[in-house]
């Protein structure tokens, strides 16, 4: 398929309009139009329907594969590019909330950083297509175990760091007064759903086998601040690096005893980065 027909297709299902796609990728209207005709005939299926401009089923399997096509485009343009360019002197930093320690922020250097507080999902794009030159991913793990990456693009993570974990509960909670907690023992408790900023609760259910962990309410941002205020309030546990989630006001940080699992830090690279991130790369992977 032409990359060029597969962008023009995902723009107008993205729309659902031939004329603000055309307007977003300055194409006549009449150029889209014969993109989608030209894949069409190509696939020898109807992708769109016309009124109201709508994904067909062939169409809509079709969405499911152009994402990670055209991404993977992305990452080997941007992987090219920056074997051919000459090292850049700035650094862009894509990094979640729960990852940017002490150790990271004494590795920058001291002007030229740009900081992007991204998703957990949208990091390892972010790195392959070039629009950050170094990622800081992070996630629940067992001890010593590699975080499970999206295939993007080929791409090399280095472990940073390993800390534990602790619950975050209100001052107030029958369960604040406890040396530990495991896991499994909070699975019915009422969660804060908090997928960009606590560790998720997929990653709870995973490592109980499946257990419940039922959110009370959904909570989608970054700031550590917000969330940790509404653990304060009552709306839910959280599950945070402990040293997130230590020294709250109004909360207790409860360490997670079982299952025996960590907060695991890794920096995230595509092809040979130079410069200021290959500086910073090898600042921190240097003292691992």
């Amino acid at each position: 398929m032409d990359p060029h027909l597969l962008r023009t297709y995902v723009t107008v299902a993205r729309l659902a309009s031939f004329s603000e796609a055309a307007r977003e990728l300055g194409y006549t209207q009449s150029a889209v139009s014969q993109h989608i005709a030209a894949l069409e005939q190509d696939l020898g299926a109807p992708l769109l329907t016309r009124r109201p401009v709508a994904p067909t089923a062939a169409g809509e399997r079709l969405l499911e594969h152009a994402g990670p096509l055209l991404l993977r485009l992305d990452a080997a343009r941007a992987d090219i590019l920056r074997m051919a360019a000459a090292p850049q002197r700035g650094l862009t930093l894509a990094t979640t909330p729960t990852a940017l320690g002490a150790g990271v922020l004494g590795a920058l250097p001291p002007a030229g950083v740009t900081l992007r507080v991204l998703t957990r999902a949208e990091i390892p794009a972010a790195v392959a297509t070039g629009t950050a030159d170094l990622g800081l991913l992070d996630g629940l793990a067992a001890p010593s175990d590699p975080l499970r990456l999206p295939d993007v693009a080929p791409l090399t993570t280095h472990g940073l760091a390993e800390e534990p974990v602790s619950v975050l509960l209100p001052a107030r909670h029958p369960l604040a007064a406890r040396a530990g907690l495991r896991l499994a023992d909070l699975a019915d408790a009422r969660w804060l759903d908090a997928p960009d900023a606590a560790l998720p609760l997929g990653q709870l259910r995973a490592a109980t086998g499946g257990r419940a962990f039922r959110s009370a309410l959904r909570y989608e941002g970054t700031d550590l601040r917000t969330l940790t205020a509404l653990a304060a309030a009552g709306h839910g546990l959280a599950l945070l690096p402990s040293s997130a989630a230590t020294a709250v006001p109004g909360t207790v940080a409860v360490p997670l005893t079982a299952p025996r699992v960590v907060h695991r830090t890794e920096l995230v690279h595509g092809g040979s980065p130079g410069g200021a991130a290959q500086e910073v790369m090898r600042r921190l992977v240097g003292a691992v």
